[in-house]
């Protein structure tokens, strides 16, 4: 059956990709972004398609669409150039943006979704991350706009589940890449290929022995699908590749998949950078059925085709912190 959904942030990296999936389930899907950290291009294929609006705004700010059957809501900077660049922003983007959002549910009955994040857990002290693990968070450090805001986030779902009996569901996003990423997002992903491709030398912070988890898009969309029409099951779930991997490892992929001359250049680790991170996902495998089946090396190539068709030109650094903010 057809419904109506609302996709906060629909014309970012994920949210252009979960946008597409709905559509092509015939699902009508009204996108709501500003597009601070996206970019148009990604929803350029949508437009003028049958099921599909636009609505330009901010969530900080209210707003309200009525007979709406889901809300996925995505806003938020997440890379962390985007989000240190205008902090408070992002901190009410996950706490003012977020009640709007909430808000709109309980009026409307429907069904909301929270793009949470790993970064609940800050610098994990175990590995790997279950959902019961509360985390090792700084709440006064660069990284404390996005990690305590996504935490505050999670605790006003709960609350409006608990308070007005809305239906909620929530999914910790672990490291996702693929086409769609935003050449300048500073990730580590986005970093390297881009690096690689102009020739020039890759970026590595720390000695590059730090983890991550780097799961495929398509992959995590269909976690965000199968958590979304799950009954009777609100999360927190974490969607993500369990196979850990240092950020060594991903440049020498990159480096061969790309062809490139580029040399390995190592930087000092920014401030409260977590050095493993790797989820546990017994929960989201035995609640949804879920598990990745894109693998790292096939993902690379998608991802790689993708940047090397990209006007690098028509695409700027969107903070001065592209890379990382200097060490204090």
């Amino acid at each position: 059956m057809s419904k109506r959904i609302v996709v906060t942030g629909g014309g970012g990296f994920l949210g252009s990709h979960l946008t597409a999936r709905l559509l092509d389930e015939g699902h009508h899907v009204i996108c709501i972004d500003n597009f601070f950290t996206s970019s148009e291009r990604t929803i350029e294929p949508f437009l003028g398609r049958p099921g599909f609006e636009l609505i330009r705004h901010d969530i900080v700010e209210p707003v309200f669409v009525d007979e709406v059957d889901q809300i996925y809501n995505l806003a938020c900077p997440a890379a962390p150039g985007h989000y240190q660049y205008n902090p408070v922003r992002t901190v009410k983007t996950s706490v003012m943006g977020v009640i709007n959002m909430l808000g709109m549910a309980r009026k409307t009955g429907a069904r909301i979704f929270q793009a949470s994040t790993s970064e609940v857990y800050g610098d994990p002290e175990i590995s790997p991350q279950r959902e019961s693990y509360r985390g090792n968070v700084n709440p006064i450090g660069r990284r404390a706009c996005y990690d305590e805001g996504k935490r505050a986030a999670e605790t006003l779902f709960f609350d409006y589940h608990r308070e007005h009996g809305i239906e909620i569901r929530v999914a910790r996003i672990f490291n996702t890449f693929g086409p769609h990423m935003h050449p300048f997002d500073g990730r580590v992903v986005s970093n390297f290929i881009r690096q690689a491709l102009a020739g020039d030398d890759i970026t590595i912070f720390g000695e590059g022995d730090q983890t991550r988890s780097f799961c495929y898009v398509s992959d995590l969309i269909d976690g965000f699908v199968r958590l979304m029409n799950a009954d009777d099951f609100t999360g927190p779930v974490n969607l993500g590749n369990p196979q850990e991997r240092t950020i060594l490892d991903l440049a020498e992929h990159v480096i061969e998949l790309t062809g490139s001359s580029s040399r390995l250049v190592r930087k000092p680790l920014p401030p409260d950078d977590p050095v493993r991170r790797c989820p546990d996902i017994t929960l989201a495998t035995e609640r949804l059925g879920w598990k990745p089946t894109v693998g790292l090396r096939e993902g690379l190539e998608a991802t790689i085709a993708y940047f090397a068709g990209l006007d690098l030109s028509e695409w700027t650094p969107p903070t001065p912190y592209w890379e990382a903010p200097p060490v204090a």
